[in-house]
């Protein structure tokens, strides 16, 4: 049994379908890229900001970590993202901690 023969038309779609989706994916990877160029600007803003509290925290008579405010932090992140809201809450508290 031979193979059938595709259709001109067909095997254009096929390359334009793969073009648009190549093109689609390029986009999307570049907003990624610009997202997550974001997302560090951001994580290294929080922790400037996380290393100011803990120096005016030391500075006043107290403890540089604040336990209940990081089990606050890794509840929103666990509420908003599940159990990967966690990993990403601790990693950002490791993050910010023991800076000053």
């Amino acid at each position: 049994m031979r193979p059938r023969a595709r259709d001109p038309e067909e095997t254009r779609t096929m390359t334009t379908t793969q073009a648009t989706a190549t093109d689609l994916i390029g986009t999307a990877r570049e907003r990624i890229d610009a997202l997550d160029g974001e997302i560090i600007a951001l994580v290294q803003e929080r922790m400037g900001v996380s290393a100011e509290i803990q120096r005016t925290r030391i500075e006043s008579g107290g403890r540089r970590v604040h336990l209940t405010r990081e089990m606050e932090v890794l509840t929103h992140y666990s509420d908003a993202l599940g159990k990967p809201g966690t990993a990403l809450a601790m990693t950002l508290l490791e993050l910010c901690r023991g800076r000053v």
